[in-house]
């Protein structure tokens, strides 16, 4: 139910984009214009791709962790995840969502 919650609120605020979903490696993967934008875990989290160089910044914020991919395994620059609770905020889900949007963008 959180991850179809959670898709929901990112498909409306990428409306009028080629967007798709795709299940991987246990999330499912929101694809705009054939490149993945965000990730929502089965909480309702949030796997979030954003450009490299704001990667150290934007950990900063509580909300943000580094993402793994098993336990202790890093993702690396650019995959943070997000807290499910942190995303009950319009706020939150949009500043993160405007992050990986200008990744996408600017590429």
């Amino acid at each position: 139910a959180e991850t179809e919650a959670m898709l929901d609120r990112v498909e409306q605020r990428v409306a009028g984009r080629s967007v798709r979903e795709t299940p991987m490696f246990g999330v499912v993967a929101v694809m705009v214009d054939e490149a993945m934008l965000v990730a929502v875990g089965k909480d309702g989290g949030l796997l979030a791709r954003v450009d490299a160089s704001a990667d150290a910044v934007l950990l900063e914020r509580p909300e943000a962790s580094r993402a793994e991919m098993g336990n202790g395994r890093s993702m690396g620059w650019g995959w943070i995840w997000i807290e499910p609770d942190a995303l009950a905020s319009d706020d939150v889900l949009d500043f993160w969502l405007d992050q990986c949007l200008a990744r996408l963008d600017s590429a």
